[in-house]
């Protein structure tokens, strides 16, 4: 039966759906008697009103780097566990640990406060290319170029959030050929209301990370908060919830294959507008490096995580993250290398050479891509020494925390518009929270062998690639025992983190910071320095980029003779999709739907395949409640989708065709990885959690009564029970 249906679902995949990441803007552009064919209930005008410049996608916000929903009209946002989990880690300690336990708040007074966490919801959208280009000086080099983009977008950005509690960023599309100002409410007061237990939320662990079949739990719901009169504030126990214009009503009935569904959300980005030589860069050289410095990374952290409960927590987080990018790259190599992308790009990169020779309006096309070309090459000559100069901004907390606290300090003293942007006066509340929320994520002794290590590659490097601020502080040549030792004299000798003085470090001078006499922060100057040099390269780079790359995608463009998505850049997209399973790998065929059998059948009682005894008492007991698929005889827990999703999709509200909810994307499965260089209709497919499994928990498990009701799924008054 399973597979009948899989069948009939892989023959009937429609035309329009898939491929695609369209901006609210496109989808008022794309055919809406081919939208309403395919399964979309509500006019296009409603999901976008150009004229307000919000919609319901607007239901759909940013949630620090990940895509979150409102379900209700009282605030609640519902997102993925591992989007929530600095949240739950901030909250756990080895005595109460919320990560392994779960949290439910039973009233709003019980909710908890995140530090630093954000929601933004999107309000506008202005087309400012106009202006951007009209900001480049004629006959500017390409640094020039690039800093006079940058500043008029720094001036755009500070005239749109002179309005109170108020986001703006820039999104560049196809390299420059388009800018859009896009306008958002940012709300400061965001708390947790439920997590399930980590046996739900990451049930299967890195084991099933990037696969199918999946039985994951993958999802949290927070609540926004804001002031009694509805402005965005900060947190305070006199706050009430936010009141969502736009949200998402649950579908309690699900989905079944081949139904009509969106992903909504903010993908991160994506590179299928690269050049196949820059394509195939990243496949020799990135990725596998990628590959060699976090499996190294991993390995420490989980070494001296066993060693202690207290470390084990704060490792967590990082550990959580480490793993996901680690399994991404090697999905990336083998994704890219299994459907030929490389070549698949070459095809068609030349017969749009071929194309644009036979037309002369597109001659500067031709000459740009050569000069993106020559940039290619010559970045392969400098990309060891880079990528372990980026790495000691990431992996090591001592010296990443070092370098953010001096480049600050230096940045500061500049006028606001002439800072690096990340250090301007509008950056440094999310500067301070995370100086404050990495004392959280710190565990010395494995951070003292994470350097260690980077320092025992920084002086494996040839003579014409040295870190000079490593061999100043090191030594040009490696010996464990005594670099080991000056590790540890660095860290013994600093107060970067004695949280109180990190927190004053914060708001220090230069010459203040110098004064101190503090050898991490000494060596966050040296560092400091190839830092900036680096990325003031890089920015040379950005300008020759944004000069040639629009010349070559506007004759990409012109050759499609089609509607084109852009790639992804962090802005909000919508992808169309329906509900398939999919064929891997030969004689091997996967229905789009898991259940709580498939659940229970895994259980080992031993992580990552523990389920919580109280799931699995109600899973063996059958306790369906009203959340059982009568096709599938079980509750559903996951499903599968065509849609079209990267990085940054994850807590995406996966909707119908009415506009309600039926689930929430959290991964892709591990043949899809390479999706981030082309789309493959055959293996395409995105991860989401059943919304019928998300009802399911909170019914028979949690018995979360007060919230069902508020969630409109349960009748009775909800907003008197849940104060």
């Amino acid at each position: 039966m399973k597979k009948a249906l899989l069948l009939l679902s892989l023959a009937s995949a429609p035309v329009l759906a898939g491929e695609g990441k369209w901006t609210p803007q496109q989808v008022l552009e794309l055919n809406p008697t081919e939208l309403k064919k395919q399964g979309l209930q509500v006019p296009p005008q409603r999901l976008w009103d150009p004229q307000r410049g919000t919609g319901l996608l607007a239901g759909t916000v940013n949630v620090g780097g990940c895509s979150g929903a409102f379900i209700s009209g009282t605030g609640l946002v519902i997102t993925n566990h591992h989007c929530a989990f600095p949240i739950i880690q901030e909250h756990s300690t080895p005595e109460r640990d919320l990560i392994t336990q779960g949290f439910l708040a039973t009233s709003r007074a019980e909710e908890l406060p995140g530090k630093g966490a954000r929601i933004q919801v999107p309000r506008a959208f202005t087309d400012v290319t106009a202006r951007m280009l009209a900001a480049v000086p004629a006959g500017a080099d390409d640094l020039a170029r690039f800093q006079a983009l940058e500043r008029e977008e720094k001036t755009l950005i500070a005239e749109c959030e002179k309005r109170p509690a108020t986001r703006c960023i820039l999104a560049r599309f196809e390299g420059g050929l388009r800018y859009t100002l896009i306008d958002s409410v940012e709300l400061t007061d965001s708390r947790l209301v439920y997590a399930p237990p980590r046996g739900v939320g990451e049930y299967g662990g890195e084991t099933d990370n990037w696969t199918w079949p999946r039985h994951t739990g993958d999802f949290a719901i927070l609540r926004a908060y804001t002031a009694p009169d509805g402005s965005a504030a900060a947190f305070n126990p006199r706050n009430v919830p936010y009141k969502a214009e736009f949200f998402f009503p649950l579908a309690t009935e699900g989905v079944k294959p081949d139904d009509f569904v969106m992903v909504l959300g903010y993908p991160g980005i994506t590179y299928r507008a690269l050049l196949a030589d820059e394509m195939a860069e990243r496949l020799t050289r990135v990725y596998p490096r990628l590959i060699d410095l976090y499996g190294e990374v991993i390995r420490i952290l989980e070494e001296e995580g066993t060693k202690d409960p207290a470390g084990k927590i704060a490792l967590a987080s990082n550990l959580k993250s480490l793993h996901n990018r680690y399994k991404n790259a090697g999905g990336q190599i083998a994704g890219i290398t299994r459907g030929h992308l490389v070549d698949k790009q070459r095809a068609t990169e030349e017969a749009v050479v071929a194309w644009a020779r036979t037309r002369p309006a597109y001659a500067g096309a031709l000459q740009a891509r050569e000069a993106l070309l020559s940039q290619g090459e010559q970045r392969a000559r400098t990309f060891e020494r880079e990528q372990l100069l980026d790495a000691m901004g990431l992996v090591s907390k001592g010296t990443a925390v070092s370098t953010r606290l001096t480049r600050s300090a230096v940045e500061r003293a500049k006028p606001d518009l002439e800072r690096q942007p990340e250090f301007m006066e509008r950056e440094l509340p999310r500067q301070r929270d995370w100086l404050e929320r990495e004392q959280k994520n710190f565990f010395a002794p494995a951070d003292k062998r994470v350097l260690l290590m980077l320092v025992r590659r920084a002086q494996a490097l040839g003579p014409d690639s040295r870190i000079a601020a490593i061999d100043r502080a090191f030594g040009p040549t490696f010996s464990e025992k005594e670099t080991a030792a000056q590790v540890e004299s660095l860290y013994a000798g600093s107060k970067v983190f004695d949280l109180t003085e990190r927190m004053k470090m914060a708001g220090e001078t230069e010459a203040q910071l110098r004064a101190r006499k503090d050898p991490l922060l000494d060596l966050g100057f040296d560092l400091s320095v190839e830092l900036t040099a680096l990325r003031t390269e890089r920015e040379r780079q950005q300008g020759a980029g944004s000069r040639l790359r629009p010349e070559w995608r506007r004759a990409f463009l012109a050759h499609a003779g089609k509607p084109v998505a852009p790639d992804a850049n962090g802005s909000l997209r919508v992808s169309f999709a329906k509900v398939k399973g999919y064929a891997p790998r030969d004689g091997v065929l996967y229905t789009p739907q898991t259940t709580l059998a498939g659940l229970v059948e895994k259980n080992t009682g031993k992580v990552p395949f523990d389920v919580p005894e109280k799931v699995l008492r109600a899973a063996e007991a059958r306790r369906h409640g009203p959340w059982k698929d009568a096709r599938l005889g079980d509750v559903p827990v996951d499903f599968l989708s065509d849609a079209d999703t990267t990085g940054g999709n994850s807590g995406s509200p996966t909707v119908n065709g009415k506009g309600q909810l039926v689930g929430v994307n959290f991964d892709r499965v591990w043949e899809n990885v390479a999706n981030d260089f082309g789309y493959n209709p055959d293996v395409a497919r995105n991860v989401s959690v059943d919304v019928r499994y998300v009802l399911w928990l909170l019914d028979q498990v949690e018995d979360a009564d007060a919230l069902l009701r508020e969630l409109g799924v349960r009748k009775g008054p909800a907003a008197q029970e849940r104060r």
